[in-house]
């Protein structure tokens, strides 16, 4: 059973960092795509970044330039490395591994972000 463990989300004020880390149960390299998710209240989940077995990486362009996806495969770990944050920032934020047909989802960390 594959699982997702995230971790680093916290309360902090517009304009600072926080980085956030998803420890996996087996290898990253293993995942077709992993990525992180984030949901506001009363919103629907969305794509924040994502990064392919190969390296491709995307992002939402709401944190185009702010938000860094990264990860480190010996440490089985995806990052997300969130600066210049925004109150809109403020969400639960999810990280997930696509292996094979079946996508895996962390518990989540909340992340807020205060004016």
């Amino acid at each position: 059973q594959v699982q997702l463990v995230e971790s680093g989300g916290g309360l902090v004020q517009s304009g600072e960092s926080l980085r956030l880390s998803c420890t996996a149960s087996v290898s990253i390299f293993n995942f077709k795509v992993a990525a992180w998710y984030r949901q506001a209240p009363g919103k629907e989940r969305e794509l924040v970044a994502k990064i392919t077995a190969g390296g491709t990486i995307e992002y939402a362009n709401s944190v185009k330039g702010r938000f860094t996806i990264s990860r480190n495969i010996g440490k089985n770990t995806l990052y997300l490395q969130m600066n210049s944050l925004r109150s809109e920032d403020t969400a639960a934020y999810y990280c997930s591994g696509v292996q094979g047909v079946i996508t895996y989802w962390g518990q989540g960390t909340q992340v807020t972000v205060s004016s």
